[in-house]
């Protein structure tokens, strides 16, 4: 009897014990975030719900919008039983809200049975801030003369702090850098590609809830006819030019088909490197005065040269040259075509030995062809400083500079920037705010 009664013991005990670790195994309520779970929202912003348990799992989720004696249910749903993780999306369109501060409550249950069967709860609370009035723009430029190729200035005012803000047409979009002033600058091209007809150039802002709004501004589109060129490709060129290239393209069985990989592949690589080089640019101007032209130097190719190539009598290519030739004397001393800060300096395939310089709000030159540097990357260099020597480096004939301005990556017109009057009137004016 005694031995019964023992045994009866030892398993009321472990029944016990397995009851309490039943019961206290899971004491963890589910873990909960929202994205977003702060600042400023629209009536569109798409929230992001995420509910984990590791535990029991999730059973039951209850989300509501509070705001002054409002109170709205946004979601309720129940899950089966070993649900380790949920997904719950919402939105506030159609929701009458003040624009204002208001409050997401979110309430998570587990399928614990601690608390008397009732499991683990987690409710947590979210402020954010309702904005559904997307920003003003107030266009601060008036006369917008762009020529095909060309280039230009926009500027303009906000009334309030942006993600994104900018001019767009088609899909460029070239960013707006705020300054000190207050206004916002856009550094604009017309490209050499685009037929006026396509080129209509609007400005769009987009709050920090995402609101957007888009205005449109007073501009002239001139068009602008480029020379159309032959270059004739002889076994000389290839035989001085290809062995530069051989570390850095396959093996092709005749120099005909090498150069027209680099003409063709190699070069679309290196304008995508150039174009990326616009990320790094100063939000605020960084020259001095008009942009310098090479001195003395006679000009050899013009911008947007459209250019067929011959070779045996045949034509093998065709090509668009995006700047300006420019020679002298061999290895001539090349300067800095203003005030700016180096942001490359290597080799890079068709153009050799290559500076680019930066001089704010999306606004580069880039120097090509060059036999020699005398700069770093992230150097500060002066208007007219001597930054090189020409050469013949990369994918050139003869010796000489091969010279570009970008605006936003992408390859403008350089005789506008050497000319005094039109940098005053097109850039330099509207910079300033009196």
């Amino acid at each position: 009897m005694k031995s019964l009664k023992k045994l009866l013991l030892v398993v009321i005990l472990i029944s016990a014990v397995i009851a309490a670790v039943a019961y206290f195994r899971d004491t963890t309520p589910p873990l909960v975030s929202l994205t977003p779970g702060e600042g400023p929202v629209s009536p569109l912003t798409p929230f992001f719900l995420a509910i984990e348990d590791d535990g029991a799992g999730i059973k039951e989720v209850q989300v509501h919008l509070s705001q002054g004696d409002l109170r709205i249910q946004l979601a309720h749903e129940d899950f089966p039983a070993a649900t380790k993780d949920a997904r719950i999306e919402f939105n506030l369109e159609g929701l009458r809200l003040r624009e204002g501060l208001f409050t997401i409550e979110v309430s998570a249950q587990d399928h614990s049975i601690y608390r008397l069967g009732q499991g683990n709860v987690e409710d947590i609370f979210f402020q954010l801030t309702y904005d559904s009035r997307p920003p003003t723009i107030s266009v601060m430029s008036r006369a917008h003369n762009f020529t095909r190729g060309g280039s230009g200035l926009v500027t303009f005012s906000l009334d309030e702090p942006v993600s994104r803000a900018g001019v767009f047409f088609g899909d460029h979009f070239f960013p707006a850098y705020p300054q000190e002033s207050g206004i916002h600058v856009s550094a604009v091209t017309f490209p050499y590609y685009l037929e006026p007809k396509d080129f209509v150039p609007r400005i769009v802002a987009v709050d920090l809830a995402g609101n957007e709004r888009q205005a449109g501004i007073y501009y002239r589109a001139n068009n602008r006819q480029f020379r159309q060129r032959q270059i004739t490709i002889t076994d000389n060129f290839l035989d001085m030019t290809l062995p530069e290239f051989m570390h850095q393209v396959p093996n092709f069985d005749t120099p005909l088909e090498t150069f027209l990989y680099i003409n063709q592949e190699v070069r679309r690589e290196n304008r995508a490197t150039v174009a990326a080089l616009a990320e790094k640019t100063h939000p605020e101007p960084l020259w001095e005065g008009v942009f310098l032209r090479q001195p003395r130097a006679a000009t050899q190719g013009l911008f947007a040269d459209h250019r067929t190539y011959i070779y045996n009598g045949k034509e093998i290519d065709r090509t668009v040259h995006l700047g300006y030739d420019l020679a002298s004397v061999a290895q001539a001393e090349i300067i800095a075509t203003n005030t700016g800060k180096v942001i490359f300096n290597d080799f890079l395939g068709i153009y050799g030995l290559c500076i680019v310089i930066d001089h704010g709000l999306g606004i580069q030159t880039l120097y090509a062809h060059l036999s020699q540097s005398h700069v770093d990357v992230g150097q500060m260099i002066n208007r007219g400083d001597v930054i090189g020597r020409s050469g013949v480096t990369g994918l050139a004939g003869g010796d000489h500079l091969h010279f570009e301005v970008l605006v936003g990556g992408i390859p403008t017109q350089p005789i506008e920037w050497w000319d005094a009057n039109w940098q005053y009137n097109n850039i330099d004016s509207k910079l300033k705010t009196e």
